[in-house]
């Protein structure tokens, strides 16, 4: 029987979003002049460009291309890159995970897209994405935020090509690069890699995404939240901090915090680095652990952030199918209930599976002691 360890990490949260806060973190060092003003008042307006701007510098996104802040979190922005763009051409919508199947209902059942081409994988792999034709608008998820099934490269997507690469990078963004002279339309949120309030999320636009808007009106009517032409031009302003719809900006202070955090410490290469030294300790305990497998079985294709899970074994295997469901929740609330590590089952569409998110504002060493935690946690259910 394992014994019950004595360390325990210093900062509980290995959620896969809303994430970590990064180390060092406190409110009080939020500042406040924009709370209670108007987020179209002076003060206001230049910490939401602040916060677009910052971001661009640290993602390194090209001069270009445009930033805004979108309302509705990823899924806000990832869907009105659809209904503002699809339509024009084929399309293809590419799932590998829970969100990228989101993303093809989207497509079939609310856009009905008249052309429209599916690839899907179970949890853990990825489709065969050469399959899709250059000419078509690609959908697709860069890194699988509930499967840990990320792409391996962007060789797929060639240099140039006529349709759109509309991107859903919300869990990749600051832990991977982005090939961003392949991608037209980048989305992502703010509780994710950074660990910020969730509330808003991040819509990056080439020339070519620009020019597609400004030349295209799909066919559905548009909700004012998906609205970003001004007449037959895109509003410009969106991509300046004047938002859709009014921003928390307590949120947004909380957002530049974080990026300033990031900022000092080397900015996204140094949180590539943490990242990848984070997601190396706990692949490297899976693989050393008989009764634990990686979801993904290519390294190539294996996430830096929310490593993903799933149990083996001659005991796990005799259970039950509701039995096996419940060992990772049995865990995950044994350790909650110790403070040693909250929220990190894996998602409810998922296989029954853990997910510990890595990202660049976990420290190595609190995974290093949750770790023993878990094992002390399966030795104990095996036991009873």
């Amino acid at each position: 029987m394992t014994d019950m360890p004595t360390l325990k990490p210093e900062r509980p949260f290995f959620s896969s979003g809303p994430t970590a806060k990064f180390p060092g973190w406190s409110a009080s060092n939020l500042k406040t002049e924009a709370l209670g003003r108007s987020h179209r008042s002076a003060v206001g307006k230049a910490r939401l460009k602040y916060a677009i701007d910052l971001s661009r510098e640290l993602l390194g996104v090209p001069d270009d291309y445009l930033v805004g802040i979108m309302p509705g979190s990823d899924t806000g922005a990832l869907e009105c890159a659809m209904w503002t763009m699809l339509g024009a051409r084929p399309a293809t919508v590419a799932a590998w995970e829970s969100f990228g199947n989101v993303w093809i209902q989207d497509a079939v059942k609310q856009l009905k897209l008249p052309d429209l081409q599916v690839l899907d994988a179970d949890y853990g792999e990825i489709p065969d994405l050469t399959q899709i034709p250059q000419g078509n608008d690609v959908v697709f998820t860069w890194n699988g935020t509930t499967s840990g099934a990320k792409i391996a490269n962007t060789d797929w997507l060639e240099q140039g090509r006529e349709g759109l690469a509309v991107n859903d990078a919300t869990s990749a963004v600051f832990a991977q690069e982005m090939d961003w002279a392949k991608l037209d339309a980048t989305t992502y949120s703010w509780q994710k890699v950074m660990g910020s309030e969730a509330q808003h999320g991040m819509l990056v636009l080439s020339p070519k995404a620009v020019k597609r808007i400004e030349s295209y009106d799909p066919a559905w009517p548009l909700p004012k939240l998906f609205r970003l032409k001004k007449g037959d031009k895109l509003n410009r302003a969106i991509f300046e901090g004047a938002t859709i719809n009014t921003p928390s900006l307590l949120a947004t202070e909380d957002y530049i915090l974080a990026l300033e955090w990031a900022k000092s410490i080397g900015g996204r290469k140094a949180m590539f680095e943490r990242a990848d030294a984070n997601a190396k300790i706990v692949t490297d305990w899976i693989e050393a652990t008989p009764w634990m497998r990686n979801m993904v079985a290519d390294p190539a294709q294996r996430t830096n952030t929310g490593v993903c899970m799933v149990f083996q074994g001659d005991w796990y295997e005799s259970l039950s199918a509701e039995d096996q469901v419940g060992v990772p929740k049995k865990i995950a609330a044994m350790l909650d209930e110790h403070d040693v590590g909250y929220d990190f089952n894996g998602y409810r569409d998922a296989p029954p599976s853990l997910r510990i998110w890595c990202g660049g504002t976990v420290e190595q060493e609190d995974l290093k002691r949750l770790l023993p935690w878990i094992e002390w946690a399966y030795e104990s259910l095996r036991n009873q």
